[in-house]
């Protein structure tokens, strides 16, 4: 039944379609597990990639924090942008769905999964090396799964976040 909705909607790709969103979209747990997955693992290859360049670098904690935040959020709309763009969206529409589908999702994860770091003793000052960074970066993202997946199974229901880009798929 999703998918019938789901071909209604690829023959609409214009992006200019605002209030359809999310028609068919279930706001179930699982979606908005999937969702987040999704937005975890954008969230985590800029994360990792930030603060193992923040770290090799020996940069202090705010800049390697702004640096894995920004990766974080880059990787997070360029997985989106690849899956709408590859699904026949031009650029364009495309950049306006992963904004749509992704900002809340990843603002959620990134204050959340660096607060968590900043609250662990010595993760900030960790080496790649230490147990203690990985460690902490694990407890970090599972903590921030278990916040934004409440927050996506809300957009979703509402017809935004990634009920947005599950039209596409």
């Amino acid at each position: 039944m999703q998918h019938d909705a789901h071909a209604h909607h690829r023959t609409e790709r214009s992006g200019a379609h605002a209030g359809h969103e999310g028609h068919g979209a279930t706001a179930d747990w699982p979606t908005a597990a999937r969702a987040t997955l999704h937005c975890l693992t954008g969230c985590a290859i800029g994360e990792v990639l930030g603060m193992v360049i923040g770290t090799a670098l020996g940069w202090s904690t705010v800049p390697t924090m702004v640096l894995a935040i920004v990766l974080a959020f880059f990787f997070g709309y360029s997985l989106t942008l690849w899956a709408v763009v590859r699904a026949g969206l031009s650029l364009k529409a495309a950049i306006g769905v992963a904004l749509a589908a992704d900002t809340l999702s990843i603002a959620v994860m990134e204050l959340v999964d660096n607060g968590v770091l900043l609250l662990v003793p010595g993760a900030m000052d960790a080496h790649l090396s230490d147990g203690l960074f990985w460690g902490a970066l694990a407890f970090a993202f599972l903590v921030a799964f278990l916040v934004t997946t409440p927050v996506n199974k809300w957009m979703i229901g509402r017809g935004k976040g990634h009920a947005v880009v599950h039209q596409y798929h």
